[in-house]
């Protein structure tokens, strides 16, 4: 029989670096930005502090592994920095995170991402990370290389010393891998930081990407976010196997007391209800370390038996509209746009919030054939891989955008020059890969997303419904002018009429055929107004009169019922089309 080992979890993770983003050497160039980034933003909110971010990604020559290039990447912010004795779990050691099980709507969770940076950079180019770091309290800054000790999954400290640096407070991270960087398409850096500036719209940004000009971006917001507390955990989204580990954090506890503690919507009347569905009295005085797994499955039952409140939604986080509406603006010239927020829900038992903007820029190319641009944000990091696996794919592609006046494939997103951001944040999101690059959504959020992309298309139509208007009124004045003087000059010599005659049949033609273009300059003011109403409205709402915006504006089983009746008139098109076709066959 062969030697059974163990592997710590650094090992697991130096021989599976794919199941965290370093799949590719593109991959691992935007993993690795990500990851500090994040780390970054997270920092500045933690410690009230408006995030400055400055970027920096080069080529320095060749890389060690084929068809790869050595990439520096550098990322410094005016964070709280961190204390020296820290630098070696923050960026060496797996899951060593101060938010881990926290049930924060935070960006990082695990402990995970940076640490496989490091490893990665270990692997590729012999040498970790590269650290300053300065606290407020630290006179001199701390520059240290972080490396990975790999068997013992712990942070090794080289070359330490103290530096002069010009901030009073801060980190600097330089990270030095085998990679390959991409700069557009759906794994791009800049698709990267362009959703970054649009879900955080307090930060600024200024970054260099090789030999592209370098780009200042200020904030639009001047306020923090407020971080909602940690909540805990509603014991009906796990399972037993999630419910017995649980357990095991809280050690010499009794029962009662891990269940009120332990979870969010235990109390004793919970507890009372559980004793009178049958579960043994003395059981919830017992020591959470002297229960048997039978006895834990009948504890797990009897819970999932009691009826519990819903979890509070106060634990989730928006960027909100009038953020949204600001920070899509710093992306380019906006033609027009859409943002909405909705109110926080619950799915699956867990608090969550849907936020949605689609705009169409002015410098962007105008392929109406082409899909949209689909951003896609789990607690406002961008997703940019494995799209068609995605629950915020699936919302999209589910809604009947034709109701809405765009073209839609079967089965597939919207066609044309548009940019779709779609942002779902939660304490407790679910993602299908250790990755983090898709949710693994239920039909409760399918459905949740669904009515937020609805409620945003609803005001999308009405801008296309009034450049379609405009657009046919133009048309009809150009016919007017181009064929009425042609007309009125071939029947004048026809029936040889005087010049007097001539001018009274133009005047009657251009009242004639005049009553067509006031219809289209009737419709076209209508729908304008009615556009114009939906600016004002939305201004309002972004000004704090939400009660007379929400009073305005088209309600939420509205939105869905002219979805639902636009897709029967689709269908009912479509089988009368089909009919006409057969009977033609016939003929």
């Amino acid at each position: 029989m062969s030697k059974i080992t163990s592997s710590s979890t650094a090992e697991y993770f130096a021989k599976n670096l794919q199941q965290v983003g370093f799949s590719s050497p593109a991959k691992a160039v935007l993993t690795t930005l990500k990851e500090a980034v994040d780390n970054s933003l997270d920092a500045c909110e933690e410690a009230g502090i408006l995030p400055e971010i400055s970027i920096e990604i080069g080529k320095l020559g060749p890389g060690a592994s084929r068809n790869t290039d050595l990439v520096q990447i550098v990322v410094e912010d005016n964070g709280p920095g961190l204390d020296p004795d820290d630098l070696g779990k923050v960026f060496g050691e797996y899951l060593a995170s101060s938010k881990f099980g926290r049930g924060r709507c935070s960006r990082g969770q695990q402990g995970i991402g940076i640490s496989a940076a490091t490893t990665w950079a270990q692997l590729t180019n012999a040498s970790g990370v590269r650290v300053i770091s300065k606290t407020k309290n630290m006179r001199k800054a701390v520059s240290a290389i972080i490396d990975v000790d790999i068997k013992g999954n712990r942070g090794i400290i080289k070359k330490k010393e103290t530096i002069d640096w010009d901030k009073s407070h801060g980190l600097k991270v330089e990270f030095r891998i085998d990679g390959r960087v991409v700069l557009n398409g759906d794994g791009g850096l800049l698709t990267y930081l362009e959703g970054t500036t649009l879900v955080n719209p307090h930060m600024s940004i200024n970054y260099k990407l090789v030999d592209q000009d370098p780009q200042d971006i200020p904030r639009v917001a001047t306020t923090v976010p407020d971080i909602p507390p940690a909540t805990l955990p509603h014991p009906h989204t796990m399972k037993l196997g999630e419910f017995m580990t649980h357990a095991g954090l809280y050690g010499k506890i009794a029962l009662e007391n891990f269940l009120k503690k332990g979870f969010s919507r235990v109390n004793d009347a919970t507890v009372k209800d559980m004793v009178k569905k049958g579960l043994a009295k003395g059981l919830m005085a017992k020591n959470l370390t002297a229960i048997s797994e039978e006895e834990y499955k009948k504890i797990y039952q009897a819970l999932h038996d009691t009826e519990l409140i819903a979890p509070s939604t106060r634990s989730v986080l928006t960027v909100g509209e009038e953020g949204l509406s600001k920070s899509i603006q710093r992306l380019g010239e906006v033609d027009f746009f859409s943002v909405v927020t909705r109110k926080p829900r619950i799915c699956d038992f867990k608090p969550v919030v849907v936020e949605v903007a689609i705009a169409r820029f002015k410098d962007r190319g105008s392929d109406e054939d082409a899909p949209v641009q689909l951003l896609r944000f789990a607690n406002r990091v961008p997703l940019q891989f494995d799209k068609g696996a995605c629950a915020i794919t699936r919302s999209v592609e589910s809604v009947n955008w034709r109701s809405y006046g765009l073209n839609q494939p079967k089965d597939s997103v919207p066609t044309g020059p548009y940019v779709f951001a779609v942002s779902v944040t939660s304490p407790f999101i679910k993602f299908k890969n250790a990755s983090k690059e898709t949710i693994d959504g239920s039909d409760d959020l399918v459905d949740e997303i669904r009515r937020a992309l609805m409620q945003a298309g609803q005001k999308l139509s009405r801008h296309i419904r009034a450049e379609y208007k405009a657009a046919d009124l133009e048309r009809k004045i150009s016919h007017i002018e181009k064929f009425g003087p042609i007309l009125v000059e071939g029947l004048a010599r026809i029936v040889s009429a005087p010049k007097s005659r001539v001018e009274k049949a133009e005047e009657g033609l251009k009242k004639l055929l005049g009553r067509d273009a006031s219809s289209a300059e009737a419709e076209l003011e209508q729908a304008t107004s009615k556009l114009k109403a939906l600016k004002d409205r939305e201004r309002k709402k972004l000004g704090g009169d939400d009660e007379e915006a929400a009073g305005d504006a088209m309600s939420e089983e509205a939105v869905i019922e002219h979805e639902e009746q636009a897709a029967s008139a689709d269908d009912e098109g479509a089988t009368k089309g089909s009919k006409k076709s057969a009977g033609r066959k016939k003929k």
